[in-house]
């Protein structure tokens, strides 16, 4: 029984920290980390290319507004970041990579 119930335990937890990762305010802080990272590694003239926006109704939602110069500058800003991010967290910007890398390749047809 003392077994079933640390298991109980572990999943609860591994949820716990699975849905905190994906909070608006998580988001948030590690956009606001990668986008400030991304900025100090342009040049100057891309500095002010590289936005995000969090939408003030729709919280999960955020509008990146980025020059397709800059974007190897976000990628590589991700790239550092990703091993601090909680799981959930990291699977949620490996995904926003896989997007951009595939606008990019879109736009480069």
């Amino acid at each position: 029984m003392a077994i079933i119930n640390r298991m109980m335990r572990q999943i609860d937890n591994d949820v716990v920290n699975l849905r905190h990762g994906l909070q608006p305010s998580n988001l948030s802080f590690w956009y606001d980390k990668i986008i400030k990272e991304a900025v100090e590694m342009s040049p100057p003239w891309l500095q002010d290319k590289i936005k995000v926006r969090q939408d003030p109704i729709l919280t999960m939602k955020f509008n990146l507004d980025i020059s397709r110069r800059a974007v190897r500058y976000f990628m590589v800003a991700v790239d550092n970041n990703v091993d601090q991010m909680p799981y959930s967290t990291k699977l949620y910007f490996l995904k926003v990579q896989e997007v951009m890398s595939i606008e990019m390749d879109r736009s480069l047809v």
